[in-house]
């Protein structure tokens, strides 16, 4: 066994009666990537919290390099050699590259000179790490996937020797994410030990050297990756066989409930990013939207949500004529029978600040079973929200905790829970196990074949090739804000990621 990079020796940290890490013990050795897995909730990211130190553990050690460190906070981690990148970047969006990497860490209080060493030892990294990132580019600027790239550059800047990243690839196409695996690798050939948490897989037998396993707080198992499987590490995260394929029976599809024709959008800038699009979904069918993130699928769901206002076209929705360029809006639609889970449950699934109780009834709030009076009927939201927890197997099961101490997977069994339940005609869902761990990826699937088993019209936008593949009926292939090819469910990978990538349909079938 090589020397150990880092050790967590009976790490135990309660969240007052919730246990969150459990006497965990963990070595990782230097120069390795070590992934772990878990359940939503199974303590992955307070453990990491704590090596970082955001959260300081109840009782236990921590060992770098073989000696005992205290970490009371991130600037403590730091002074030992560890980075993070978080699944939510901690970045200026309105600060360059150079002022982010910099910022905490100015060694001057002369900016101007601060800056011009950063500068130089930006370059060094980028080039000696395949990070290349322009300097001066304002950060909201950028793509999600070079906005990682500033974070681990941060990391790096900093001294790390221990990079944690938590759901990395997460928000990433799958080209950046094989960039990102091919800079990590290179990381690791170079000495620098990796800490990787995420839910997917398939990406850890891909990427990891060993992988440990978590589940409701305990450690559990660790495994050299090249001597265990995805079934195997499944298992050890639920605790039992883990369906790990979509069961279902063909569609029978109905009448037509949402007819979009020569639908037309454009977003802030002004540039057109869905382009004289037309589909249909009927009843009892799932209509799945494939596409290389950027090429229209969001601003096409925000559409269909009356979030955005279109600048063309028509729709037709649960038997409702709809012009989106003028009347369309989220309250309108919920009437009519159409419910939405979008694609970024932080920014507009969810209130974090707000309880659990609050977000499970969000946008329905003026629903009569919610009133009392002009006042809301806490009582009646309580017992909603709890029947919905113990429906969804939400964690922990307490609707008066706030949202934000919920794990992403938890969080997003919370707005599924509200938009599900409503037993909507037409159901728009984008990214529906974004972040989720994959006992919860096989809960989602099951509700959604079955919200599509009891006559729904689905239709649905996720980054996920095998997730579109395995749930849809239908698959339209979204390029450039056009829909340019059809297929059925059994079609090929290559042959719809050709058509993702902008080859000619006819291209794409020979």
């Amino acid at each position: 066994m090589a020397e150990p990079a880092i050790e967590l020796i009976d790490i135990d940290k309660r969240f007052g009666l919730v246990r969150a890490n459990r006497r965990v013990n963990l070595t990782v050795e230097r120069g390795t990537i070590h992934g772990i897995v878990g359940e939503n909730g199974a303590g992955k990211s307070t453990l990491m919290s704590i090596i970082y130190g955001f959260y300081q553990a109840d009782s236990g050690e921590i060992k770098v390099g073989g000696r005992t460190v205290e970490i009371t906070d991130p600037n403590a981690a730091i002074a030992a050699g560890i980075g993070m990148v978080h699944q939510h970047f901690m970045l200026v969006e309105n600060f360059t590259v150079v002022e982010n990497v910099m910022l905490g860490a100015e060694q001057s209080p002369l900016l101007r000179s601060g800056i011009a060493k950063v500068r130089a030892e930006l370059k060094r990294l980028e080039a000696d790490h395949s990070l290349n990132v322009d300097p001066d580019a304002v950060v909201e600027e950028l793509p999600v996937g070079r906005q990682q790239r500033v974070e681990i550059l941060k990391a790096l800047y900093r001294g790390a020797e221990i990079l944690i990243l938590d759901e990395p690839t997460g928000v990433l196409t799958p080209a950046e994410a094989d960039h990102l695996f091919a800079v990590l690798r290179q990381l690791r050939d170079e000495g620098k030990t990796i800490i990787l948490i995420t839910h997917k897989l398939r990406e850890i037998m891909a990427i990891t050297d060993r992988v440990s396993v978590m589940r409701q707080g305990e450690m559990v198992a660790t495994r050299q990756t090249a001597e265990t499987s995805v079934g195997e590490l499944a298992e050890l995260m639920v605790g039992r066989r883990v369906l790990l394929t979509v069961d279902k029976q063909p569609a029978a599809p109905g009448a037509v409930r949402l007819d979009v024709r020569g639908l037309t959008v454009r977003d802030g800038r002004g540039v057109t990013m869905v382009d004289d699009v037309s589909l249909t979904v009927r009843a009892g069918e799932i209509v799945g939207i494939a596409g290389v993130a950027g090429n229209g699928q969001s601003e096409l769901l925000e559409a269909l949500s009356g979030i955005r206002r279109a600048e063309a076209g028509r729709i037709a929705m649960a038997g409702h004529e709809i012009d989106p360029c003028v009347e369309a809006d989220p309250a309108m639609l919920r009437r009519i029978g159409c419910a939405h889970v979008p694609e970024d449950r932080h920014n507009m699934g969810l209130v974090l600040a707000f309880e659990e109780n609050e977000n499970a009834m969000l946008g329905y709030q003026r629903d009569k079973r919610f009133a009392r009076g002009p006042l809301l009927d806490r009582d009646a939201m309580r017992r909603d929200a709890r029947e919905k927890i113990e429906a969804y197997d939400i964690r922990p099961p307490d609707c008066r905790l706030k949202t934000a101490n919920f794990s992403g997977g938890n969080q997003q069994k919370i707005v599924l829970a509200r938009e599900m339940e409503r037993d909507p005609e037409v159901l728009l869902i984008g990214q529906p196990t974004r972040g989720v761990d994959v006992g919860a990826i096989e809960f989602i699937h099951r509700r959604i074949i079955a919200m599509r088993d009891a006559g729904k019209a689905i239709l649905l936008v996720s980054v996920e090739l095998d997730e579109i593949r395995a749930l849809s009926d239908r698959i339209l292939v979204m390029f450039s804000g056009r829909i340019v090819g059809e297929r059925g469910p059994h079609a090929s990978e290559g042959e719809i990621g050709l058509l993702m990538a902008g080859v000619h349909e006819r291209e794409a079938a020979e």
